[in-house]
């Protein structure tokens, strides 16, 4: 497969570098970004985080606001970014932020228009974890990672897929899109209205029945204005109480839903990742 290198940038004695690539998952071009530490060299493979974005956002969005570049440089961590969704003119598209491209929801859509090129959730746990390895000097031990729609992947990609992974973890997460205007519009759409096929893409649901026992990190800002409407971490906190694994779910008193959220936080989300992906 080729990649394209759009841009670079040395940062921290390593890199931050941008591609694009024609993706066969989603059927369209789709754009990523990588870095790598300045240990990542052939014969010497480092861990990845995929880091998973939330609504409206791009494989830019983390990269250039989260400050997490010289944490994962002292760690040996490389970072892969990616898009919220496919993109083109070809592909389907819906005039408000929170369904089309730019929302993708990290799922396989099965309805039309949708299911011809939303096809997230093959694209993070299948395709770009192999173009990844294929192409840069790392090795086959992730972690996952998300912010608010991207929290939601996180989770409930790592749920389903604990032997590709080591560790999760997510910023502002939608815990419950089932029962939140978000989830409901876009499984709606994407999923159709057959309840029982959203329920593989709730990580509330998905908590109450699953064997995973990876150790899960999340933060939440307790003046964060999509909390109550949207986020439902309530729900998560009861869910978890049967989870077989190490969760810790932190409210994080005057944080709202940004970036700034994010940078206040990720250094600790690294550490917490590097001791499981270094283990």
């Amino acid at each position: 497969m080729t990649l394209e290198n759009i841009s670079q940038n040395k940062v921290y004695q390593g890199w931050h570098k941008q591609y694009s690539h024609h993706s066969s998952s989603l059927q369209c071009d789709m754009q990523f970004a990588i870095f790598l530490p300045p240990n990542a060299r052939q014969g010497e493979p480092v861990p990845v985080l995929y880091w998973l974005s939330g609504l409206t956002c791009s494989d830019q969005n983390f990269m250039q606001k989260a400050g997490a570049f010289r944490k994962a440089a002292e760690l040996g961590i490389a970072i892969v970014a990616m898009d919220t969704s496919p993109r083109g003119e070809q592909v389907a598209d819906d005039d408000n932020y929170d369904l089309g491209q730019g929302a993708g929801f990290y799922l396989n859509a099965t309805q039309a228009p949708w299911a011809e090129h939303y096809r997230m959730y093959d694209y993070v746990t299948q395709e770009l974890p192999k173009l990844i390895e294929a192409n840069f000097p790392v090795s086959n031990r992730k972690a996952i990672a998300g912010h608010s729609m991207g929290g939601h992947g996180a989770l409930t990609i790592g749920l389903k897929n604990p032997q590709q992974y080591c560790s999760i973890s997510a910023f502002s997460p939608i815990v419950n899109p089932m029962q939140c205007p978000w989830g409901q519009k876009a499984f709606s759409a994407y999923l159709g209205h057959d309840i029982e096929t959203w329920k593989p893409y709730d990580s509330c649901e998905l908590i109450k029945q699953t064997d995973c026992q990876l150790p899960i990190l999340v933060d939440q800002g307790d003046a964060d204005n999509f909390l109550l409407e949207q986020l439902h971490t309530d729900t998560l906190v009861e869910a978890a109480k049967n989870y077989p694994g190490e969760i810790n779910i932190r409210m994080q008193a005057g944080y709202d839903h940004s970036y700034f959220f994010i940078s206040s936080f990720i250094e600790e989300h690294l550490a917490f990742h590097s001791q499981f992906l270094n283990a």
